[in-house]
């Protein structure tokens, strides 16, 4: 992996990838700012582009990796503002939503990288897409790969679906908490308390996805193991099937899909 990084705006996710990298990799230089004060990391050199207007371009000075954080409307305006400072081998990793790589590619003559990770990616248990632009080599993407192997797991793919990754890893969290908020109602309503109904939900979807991962069991093969003939929860299960889940979970992927398109369309990407 490379020696230097910079992030370039440091909020949740941006915070997560430099914390595993300190975590991970002790001893390498890792500068970063932020719009507000510039808050402190041991390990890490911090500006505040609200109090230093050259402090974009003092991180990035030498720096192998540059990791774009900041929102995606304020990507490409950043990228030109510091160009100039990048060094020519220097490879930038953008994880803002709905910049392409050859919006990128079209401010800085670097080899970009397009990444997508999610949000378990704060505890080390992220999913992360990442998708190469045009200049990148195996070797850029090898050094993606690596750092956001730091919080999770990596797919390495095309970047024509990167959005569609987003609709399943990216917005995912989100459809697991919906669930659980689902089934805490669900045990309310049967008369648990507020207290326990969540305890029973949190901890059953913990230890379920525990058990998925600890025996490397499909889904489909452990839901039969409890789904005895004839007993509850095979009957729990017809009722969801009657409900038709597949076709909505499908409707549900589509449509964030499609919002996710016209997002990018809306930034001008």
């Amino acid at each position: 992996m490379a020696d230097t990084f910079a992030f370039l705006g440091t909020g949740s996710m941006g915070g997560a990838i430099l914390d595993g990298l300190v975590a991970g990799r002790p001893g390498v230089v890792i500068r970063s700012t932020t719009r507000a004060s510039a808050g402190t990391r041991n390990g890490v050199e911090s500006r505040s582009t609200e109090s230093d207007a050259n402090a974009n371009r003092w991180a990035v000075e030498g720096a192998d990796i540059v990791v774009v954080g900041v929102k995606p409307a304020m990507v490409t305006d950043l990228l030109r503002d510091v160009a100039d400072s990048l060094s020519p081998t220097t490879l930038i990793i953008s994880v803002a939503a709905g910049v392409t790589t050859a919006t990128m590619e079209s401010v800085v003559p670097n080899a970009v990288v397009r990444a997508m990770p999610n949000t378990p990616a704060l505890i080390g248990k992220g999913v992360t897409g990442i998708a190469a632009g045009s200049r990148s080599t195996p070797a850029h993407l090898a050094q993606a790969h690596e750092l956001f192997g730091v919080v999770g797991w990596v797919l390495e793919l095309p970047e024509s679906q990167i959005d569609v990754l987003s609709t399943i890893s990216g917005s995912g969290p989100a459809y697991v908490f919906h669930a659980m908020e689902q089934w805490t109602r669900a045990a309310v309503e049967l008369g648990f308390s507020e207290e326990d109904a969540r305890n029973l939900v949190e901890k059953t979807f913990a230890g379920a996805t525990a058990l998925q991962e600890s025996t490397g069991v499909g889904p489909a093969e452990l839901r039969r193991r409890v789904t005895s003939p004839n007993g509850t929860t095979e009957r729990a299960i017809a009722v969801l099937d009657e409900a038709h889940l597949a076709e909505i979970y499908r409707a549900a992927a589509e449509a964030a899909l499609a919002r996710a398109r016209e997002l990018a369309r809306e930034l001008g990407l």
